[in-house]
């Protein structure tokens, strides 16, 4: 038999239908690669030169308002927008390209230009959630968007230019790709299996317990069984929810419990402010309303401590990806570690 937390094996990804390369015996080698910084701990909770803070001015001299809670406006320097001519390219299938109209929005966690979520309560994460829900149905009341992705982007090395708490929603036209593989792969699951892949996954996932780092009455935080970056994880609810805006005020609630704590645990596992990209999957424009299981994932680059950072090269880069750490000891060390910020 096989022993996964010592033999190199490769663990299937239902979601994506692709395969990760674990490799738990090089867990054991010693490594002389490159470090990086990692975050200082806050500092104040204003800062004069932040262009996302009350009052200040951002670029193009248009000035924040004093906003005292959570703050959303259109990116200055969109990725995505709304009003571009329509058009195609194809040569013969090889040279193809189309326009893609979108939008790009900004949203403020909190006036404090010190917090993270890991440092806010779970009162002040509320209103982050129902901003959140009331953005993505606006957004995806809009003719032209097909898809809202909610994502924040922590800490430098993932590409943070500013350390103020907010995220970024950015809404297509298309469906991005993960997304697509997704929900390709929830609706074959769901026609073999008359039931859904999440659904099913957590209720397996919660009987084994062996990869769960924590839970509440409405959501589970766990590492998936087939977790690439080292301290990966998934945020399921327990309800088969399809989004954000549906959930109910406990439930909205709990995500404001968890998203703390799985915030804190993050910081306290090398005593850093944890960097990591973080983004909630939800149904599409027009999808099927009982096909999407809402969840969130968490992709955080530290690998063996607050100053070494996992990169995807080589093997991961020119066949797939690879990981040394086995989700099970990931997810051991999340769970026995405080949920509140030490």
């Amino acid at each position: 038999m096989i022993d996964l937390k010592e033999h190199p094996h490769r663990r299937f990804n239902p979601l994506t239908r692709e395969w990760v390369l674990v490799s738990p015996h090089r867990a054991k080698r010693p490594w002389q690669g490159q470090t990086e910084a990692v975050a200082a701990a806050a500092g104040a909770s204003y800062d004069p030169s932040c262009y996302l803070c009350p009052g200040n001015l951002r670029a193009g001299g248009l000035r924040n308002p004093p906003y005292t809670s959570t703050f959303v406006f259109e990116n200055d320097f969109a990725a995505l927008l709304p009003d571009i001519p329509e058009g195609r390219q194809d040569e013969g299938g090889l040279l193809v390209a189309h326009s893609e109209r979108g939008c790009s929005r900004v949203v403020c966690f909190s006036p404090d230009h010190s917090l993270t979520l890991a440092r806010m309560t779970p009162e002040q994460i509320r209103p982050v959630v129902d901003t959140w829900a009331a953005q993505f149905q606006d957004l995806l009341a809009l003719p032209f968007v097909h898809y809202a992705q909610i994502f924040e982007n922590r800490g430098e090395m993932m590409g943070c230019s500013n350390p103020h708490p907010h995220c970024q929603i950015w809404a297509a036209e298309t469906l991005p790709n993960e997304v697509a593989k997704e929900q390709s792969a929830l609706a074959d699951y769901a026609a073999a299996h008359h039931s859904c892949l999440l659904c099913d996954y957590l209720a397996l996932e919660s009987k084994l317990g062996e990869r769960i780092v924590c839970e509440n009455a409405s959501f589970v935080v766990l590492v998936p069984f087939w977790a690439v970056w080292p301290f990966e994880t998934i945020l399921i609810p327990k309800r088969h929810a399809t989004a954000l805006d549906v959930l109910t005020d406990s439930e909205r609630d709990g995500l404001a419990e968890i998203l703390r704590g799985i915030g804190a645990r993050y910081d306290n596992l090398f005593h850093a402010s944890f960097p990591y990209t973080m983004g909630f999957h939800q149904r599409p424009a027009g999808a099927d309303s009982g096909l999407w299981h809402m969840h969130a994932h968490y992709f955080p680059p530290l690998l063996r401590s607050a100053t070494v950072r996992k990169f995807m090269v080589g093997f991961e880069m020119l066949a797939e990806p690879q990981r040394d750490i086995t989700p099970e000891t990931a997810a051991a060390r999340l769970r026995d570690l405080p949920d509140r910020r030490e």
